[in-house]
């Protein structure tokens, strides 16, 4: 009983995996060719009122060599780049080409680079491009890296009317902010007041409530006010601000960052960071900065700095550094520096910039103060008349950046981005974060914003990194895009190929007509030669097809010549697993065996040599894509794809398929299979 309810069971999950089989075939064939489907709906529509819906008519995505396009090849110029940077440069370069590529709306572009000796290529292929002139207009030329601030002024200057609608508007906020300060003073709670007037959605919900505002707040007007006031003391007046008239209440007050004010002597080595024109080994660069210390006094310091000092920005000025916060500087110079008394020298320190002998000159605690306030926001020009442009340039660019890389955050390991910037660039660097603390300072690569920073305090030394919870490849990116405008690669078109849709359409024509010819004398050749079986692997073998094409279609992998060879070739490898397991079935029905049992045997014994030949092919798909050119590696990716779905349909397909057929025969079968008998025994 027991038995043949398990034999029910299994016909039931047969039945199932045929509804599947079908099923599968259909929705591939849906896939594959939207466009019959959707004629067949059509017809039912017109017969009935059925409604069914169509499905989208998306097509292959054909290569250059089907479709027609154009082939261009690019040598960058590499002679001003160091020898260790030149594949770096490169590659930064290859990705803005292929940024202004997709800016053409190429489908399925294909940018590379390659190494001939000691030049580097950038090969470009835009398939179906129309206009071959306007392509290589938009991909000639070097990187254009550019940092740009928000742009405050308006698109043009005001009419009379609308300065007197500012003014009006204004004066207008002045008096509603003096009305709530009165109201105040008159004795209503200024949580309430915050609730009437306040136009600060950020505080309005909490009472007004700002939090501390520290020395570096981008609003200054706010910690001028709060530094000369008492805690609970409510202003007299509206206090004008960035943003508006603001009523404020002081709150409590606490110790904000600890700052130092200190200069210092670098003197730096042969393979020390940023040490340009070295004249000292390591042994004898710590062999100076040991005598320098031991000179070095209050009073002559600064001189000693001009004259020996390695650090171009801090030279000129006697090594001052002016005041900064810890953070700001490298974790050993930090270090050192905050634990010294003011005063002292200290020396020599080594950071990977040299040897450092530190003066001391003096520390300070800032104080933050916690604020309340009602918000009544005013206007200014560009709310009547918006900017042009967000943005607008600060005269920093690509030409004053040496050099952009990936580091990590010693305390915290968080992954970030260095930038270095020469002499001139130090020096507009610093002029851009002083006047834009708090607010954004965008990086723009051909136009187009790669990052949008804010600026957290004035960076006066030419060295800052970008954090932003990075992970290590987002930031890798991000500083290969900052050296293709950094380091000066031009690059030159040395060839150009227009290649004809004509031409691809007979490629690819011929091709197609090829593989429908070898498909054909494949299911021939298997149905005389295996009859029954032969017969049910040639349905299999469409449904692999269907089955390639759709996932094909549906990753969106580009259909070349080659790798429509790949496919043909794949056809070819699928029939080998099924001419494995019909051969293993003959030989255990030759044995005696019946025709259930022998197919089970065929299908459990060729599996070991269908997984070990399959897993080989992969190995060597894997290295063709890996390492391969453009066209080999379309070869190798259609490859991979069929190879991978021929063993779905010769080992699941075909054997559900031979599984569902047995029982509608006897129990040795007939001439239908393979012709062959049981032996006498």
């Amino acid at each position: 009983m027991v038995i043949k309810q398990n034999k029910t069971n299994l016909r039931a999950k047969i039945r199932w995996g045929i509804v599947g089989i079908i099923a599968l075939f259909f929705i591939s064939g849906v896939f594959d060719f939207p466009a019959y489907f959707n004629k067949g709906v059509n017809w039912v529509n017109t017969k009935t009122a059925l409604g069914l819906p169509k499905v989208p008519e998306k097509g292959f995505n054909l290569g250059l060599d089907l479709q027609g396009g154009a082939h261009l090849l690019y040598q960058a110029d590499v002679a001003n780049i160091a020898q260790a940077e030149r594949s770096t440069a490169v590659e930064g370069v290859r990705d803005v080409i292929e940024r202004r590529v997709n800016g053409l709306g190429v489908s399925e572009p294909v940018v590379q680079t390659t190494k001939v000796g000691e030049n580097y290529r950038v090969m470009v292929e835009l398939p179906g491009i129309n206009d071959v002139k306007k392509a290589i207009q938009m991909i000639g030329g070097t990187p254009i890296l550019e940092f740009k601030e928000q742009n405050n002024e308006p698109a043009r200057t005001l009419t009379a009317e609308e300065k007197k609608e500012l003014e009006t508007y204004n004066k207008n906020a002045k008096v509603k902010a003096t009305e709530a300060l009165n109201k105040i003073k008159a004795g209503t709670d200024f949580a309430k007041v915050v609730t009437d007037y306040s136009e600060d959605t950020t505080s309005k919900n909490n009472g007004g409530y700002l939090g501390f505002v520290a020395k570096n707040n981008p609003d200054s007007a706010l910690y001028e006010w709060a530094s000369k006031n008492l805690e609970n003391t409510i202003s007299k007046e509206p206090i004008e601000s960035l943003v508006g008239y603001n009523v404020l209440k002081r709150g409590k007050e606490q110790n904000g960052v600890t700052e130092v004010q200190a200069s210092h002597i670098l003197i730096c080595y042969l393979g020390a960071k940023n040490c340009e024109n070295p004249i000292y080994s390591k042994e004898e660069a710590f062999k100076k900065a040991q005598e320098l210390y031991n000179q070095a006094n209050a009073q002559n310091f600064a001189d000693l700095a001009k004259q020996n000092s390695s650090d171009p920005g801090s030279k000129v000025i006697g090594g001052d550094l002016g005041y900064f916060t810890k953070e700001v500087m490298v974790p050993a110079f930090g270090e050192a520096v905050f634990k010294a008394k003011v005063g002292e020298i200290i020396g020599p320190v080594e950071t990977e910039f040299g040897y450092h002998v530190i003066y001391k000159v003096n520390e300070r605690q800032s104080k933050e103060y916690e604020l309340y306030r009602v918000l009544i926001k005013t206007k200014t020009e560009v709310d009547i008349i918006p900017p042009q442009d967000q943005w607008k340039s600060t005269g920093l660019s690509g030409k004053q950046l040496k050099r952009s890389e990936v580091v990590t955050d010693q305390n915290t390991g968080e992954v970030q981005v260095s930038l270095q910037f020469n002499d001139e660039g130090k020096e507009l660097f610093k002029d851009v974060t002083e006047r834009n603390v708090g607010k954004p300072v965008a990086i723009f690569l051909d136009g187009v914003a790669i990052s949008v920073p804010t600026v957290n305090t004035p960076i006066r030394d030419g060295q800052a990194v970008i954090t932003g919870a990075f992970d290590l490849q987002e930031a890798k990116l991000l500083s290969q895009r900052l050296n293709a405008g950094a380091l000066p690669v031009p690059v030159e078109l040395i060839s150009q190929q227009t290649i004809g849709a004509s031409l691809g359409s007979e490629s690819l024509d011929k091709s197609l007509k090829a593989g429908l010819v070898g498909i054909i004398l494949v299911a021939i050749f298997m149905i005389i030669y295996y009859r029954l079986p032969g017969l049910l692997s040639v349905f299999a073998l469409s449904l692999y097809a269907m089955l390639v094409l759709a996932v094909t279609k549906l990753i969106g992998a580009t259909l070349t010549l080659s790798g429509i060879a790949g496919f043909i070739m794949s056809i070819g490898m699928a029939v080998d697993a099924n001419v494995l397991i019909f051969e293993r079935m003959k030989e255990e029905l030759r044995s005696g065996k019946s025709l259930k049992a022998a197919a089970e045997e065929g299908f459990l014994r060729a599996w070991p040599s269908i997984r070990d030949s399959n897993i080989s092919t992969l190995i060597t798909c894997v290295i063709l894509i890996w390492f391969g050119s453009s066209f080999v590696q379309g070869f190798a990716v259609t490859l991979t794809i069929g190879v991978l779905t021929s063993m779905f349909t010769a080992i699941t397909v075909s054997r559900t398929l031979v599984r569902f057929i047995i029982p509608w025969f006897g129990e040795f079968g007939n001439r239908l299979f393979l012709g062959s008998k049981k032996i006498d025994q």
